[in-house]
């Protein structure tokens, strides 16, 4: 188990569950914060055996009894079972938080307990409070409450969860978005010039294919995500539309960016782009004409690649900090949070927080780079922490309950 000190102690002793990727748990109990080991992701038995444990662990490290038990929005995953069954057994609240919630509720517990404060939460995927998934949320919140201010524009998932495995799948929904049509865009010599992922064409069958699933919204569910707007990006400049690992399209996509950046300026945008702002029809079409008739010299396709994929960040960052900025100065806020795996992205990440700061604002990340879902416990936990606390409060007769410390 790891401690952390909180500035603030929490008003409520809670116990949470975590996610479904990169699983943690966690005990926020006064100001001291404990946190399980990484249990990876919860499809294994393995992992699952070891939430368990951590658990238990929890509840016999807590000061007094758990008053609350906190898990993700998402009815389905196993530690929202947990959580639920636990509570059910100490006869306390299990409390629900939104996904994206909880991440900036992570950033406010460590840095700005109490504060009103904006976030950006950018990740691959979390169920939302109107039961799409979301991925790019700007939020407004403050203890127990948020509301959700902006976010990227939708994207259809085609195949539902596979898109996120093979991104000519979120390209194809990129250029159905734009009214392209998919086979002229996405031809199959275009794989000669992809970077990473498996080496191998799109067959003409599987193109005709999904361009039918996209017009009829067959299996296609709409997202936010920040990390599909990565896939269909790399995916789109022919970098990579199979991912053998998480992740790796945008990692391969940062690392083009990083290459050009190195030994060029950042890419400038015009009065055009900048007006767009979280519009990124404008932006996906630049990149489009940057790769076009590039098909026939490898040598200048990889070339252009980098470019493209050094425009995007910059685009997108310029874009995030643009929303913030008009968002702080209508809520009269001065503090914002970054959470959510995206961040990893130190390109994105140092972009969006130079030009934040350029603005005047007071930016917070995760404290050790805990970016990603193995921190969203803790940020679960403030949220149910201070939503009981407000229950309690408008109910002057409630009683503290009772429970047994083991499972």
């Amino acid at each position: 188990m790891v401690r952390q000190q909180l500035p603030v102690a929490a008003p409520a002793r809670v116990l949470a569950c975590g996610a479904w990727l990169k699983n943690t748990a966690c005990l926020l109990d006064g100001d001291q914060v404990w946190m399980s080991p990484l249990h990876g992701d919860l499809g294994t038995p393995q992992a699952r055996a070891q939430l368990l444990e951590s658990v238990a662990r929890l509840q016999q490290q807590a000061s007094g009894p758990i008053e609350a038990v906190a898990h993700d929005l998402h009815p389905d995953f196993f530690s929202t079972e947990v959580a639920q069954q636990l509570a059910q057994k100490l006869s306390v609240p299990a409390i629900a938080v939104q996904h994206h919630q909880a991440h900036i509720a992570q950033v406010q517990a460590q840095c700005a307990p109490g504060q009103a404060l904006l976030g950006w939460a950018l990740d691959g995927v979390g169920l939302g409070t109107d039961q799409t998934a979301w991925g790019a949320e700007l939020l407004l919140v403050q203890d127990a409450t948020f509301q959700r201010l902006d976010h990227l524009p939708e994207l259809l998932l085609p195949g539902g969860d596979v898109a996120a495995r093979e991104p000519w799948r979120m390209a194809g929904a990129a250029l159905h978005r734009l009214g392209l049509p998919l086979q002229q865009t996405m031809g199959l010599s275009a794989s000669l010039h992809l970077r990473v992922g498996t080496l191998k064409a799109i067959p003409e069958a599987s193109l005709k294919g999904l361009s039918s699933m996209l017009q009829r919204g067959l299996n296609c569910p709409s997202t936010t995500s920040a990390g599909r707007w990565f896939d269909a990006v790399a995916g789109l400049l022919g970098i990579c539309w199979w991912q053998l690992e998480e992740a790796q399209a945008a990692q391969a996509l940062e690392q083009l960016a990083q290459q050009w950046l190195e030994h060029n300026p950042a890419p400038q945008l015009d009065a055009e782009r900048i007006a767009a702002g979280l519009n990124l029809d404008v932006l996906l079409r630049r990149l489009l004409a940057l790769m076009a008739g590039l098909e026939s010299d490898p040598a200048a396709h990889r070339a252009m690649q980098s470019q493209a994929a050094a425009l995007f960040h910059v685009a997108l960052a310029d874009a995030l900090a643009q929303a913030a900025i008009q968002a702080a100065q209508a809520q009269q806020i001065s503090v914002i949070a970054l959470s959510g795996g995206c961040f990893f992205n130190r390109i994105l990440r140092t972009r969006l927080q130079d030009r934040l700061t350029q603005a005047g604002l007071s930016v917070h990340v995760p404290i050790d780079g805990a970016y990603g879902d193995a921190g969203l416990a803790l940020g679960q936990a403030w949220v149910a922490a201070h939503s009981l606390h407000a229950t309690r409060s408008q109910d002057p007769n409630h009683q503290p309950a009772r429970n047994s410390l083991c499972v």
